[in-house]
């Protein structure tokens, strides 16, 4: 069975699994973690005037990005490195930092950190979070990986179970990892979906061996346009403009990023409605019967208990219109839970709908 490797485009799911596609307006896709509000308001209103845009070369600087990034953030323009994307930043980190090294990944996780190292031949390496620890990350169990690997990764919010690490924890592991000259990548592209204070950014000056990605792709529901960045120390961000395409982010991409950098109102709306309907949909499912991950984000991982393989309700769901994302290529998981985002509340209330049907045909309940 050769699933797709990520969410979104229901299209290959349905294909791999031979199940008849549905007509788009008879299912929601809850494989992709992007804001249910969809993109700024603002953007649909500019889009006439950005179309001058295609006539010429964008600026290989993003020179209007990276001031308001630095504003936002408190960091020197020098410390902002932007891209087609956060996947493209985590390729060219594989390429121009981490070649033949040893590097570790703090999984389950996004699969295309592992992707990337591969391909330039790296030593990778796994530390596996566990469920029955609430999927906590704790330092001391860490130390001793850090000083046989060049590289950590760890995706804080946590993708795919939406879990926000504790800074104590995070801070240990930057001071153990500086004293190995070790590389601490922490991915936050979900780090504004939660209202917790919890970005690593503060930690930047003091730890010249951490990087953080970011993504506004999820935030500004611009998955189409590709945009993200990474914060790090100005030799290390050096390295990596080496290796990237001239003209990498598009003219379009920038001015729309730009208007979502400006746009604090749609972000503050979006986390105090999350935080209300992800707690919601967390309580109605538990009630359910169903195990739910301690997420902080717009998503989260569920559990049916007694179940190793979700096989059989990934395939109940897609039949009523239901599109979750499946988690076989997530080491650690493999298939036992699947990863749901929080959608616009009918379409969270059409999935526990056909989740309470499921209910009622489980043999062993």
């Amino acid at each position: 069975m050769k699933l797709p490797s990520h969410g979104s485009n229901p299209f290959y799911l349905y294909e791999s699994l031979q199940i008849p596609l549905l007509e788009k307006q008879k299912r929601i896709d809850f494989s992709v973690n992007i804001n249910p509000f969809g993109p700024p308001p603002m953007i649909r209103e500019k889009w006439q005037s950005y179309y001058i845009s295609i006539e010429d070369y964008p600026d290989p600087y993003c020179l209007q990005l990276k001031e308001l990034i630095s504003k936002k953030e408190h960091v020197k323009e020098k410390e902002i490195f932007i891209g087609n994307g956060a996947s493209e930043i985590i390729f060219i980190l594989a390429s121009a930092l981490l070649k033949n090294k040893k590097v570790l990944i703090v999984e389950p996780t996004f699969s295309e950190y592992q992707k990337a190292c591969e391909t330039f031949g790296c030593q990778v390496s796994s530390f596996l979070l566990e469920s029955e620890k609430n999927w906590e990350l704790y330092a001391d169990e860490l130390l001793n990986a850090i000083h046989e690997v060049e590289a950590i990764f760890i995706c804080h919010p946590h993708n795919p179970t939406g879990k926000a690490f504790q800074e104590k924890e995070l801070y240990q592991i930057l001071k153990e990892a500086a004293k190995q000259n070790t590389f601490v990548i922490i991915d936050e592209a979900f780090y504004d979906f939660s209202t917790q204070n919890h970005s690593m950014v503060q930690y930047l000056q003091k730890f010249p061996n951490l990087i953080i990605l970011r993504s506004l792709t999820k935030m500004f529901a611009i998955a189409g346009i590709r945009l993200g960045y990474a914060l790090g120390h100005e030799a290390v961000l050096e390295k990596l403009k080496k290796y990237q395409p001239e003209w990498s982010v598009n003219a379009i991409a920038q001015k729309i990023g730009a208007l979502c950098l400006k746009d604090d109102e749609h972000v503050k709306r979006t986390q105090q409605w999350m935080e209300k309907e992800r707690n919601r949909v967390s309580n109605e499912l538990r009630k359910l019967g169903f195990d739910v991950s301690d997420s902080q984000v717009n998503f989260y991982l569920l559990n049916e208990p007694e179940k190793q393989d979700l096989k059989e309700l990934i395939v109940f769901l897609l039949k009523h219109g239901i599109v979750p994302r499946h988690t076989y290529n997530f080491r650690g998981l493999e298939g036992r839970y699947l990863r749901l985002a929080i959608k616009k509340r009918e379409e969270n209330d059409r999935l526990m709908e056909v989740l309470q049907k499921w209910r009622k045909i489980c043999s062993y309940l």
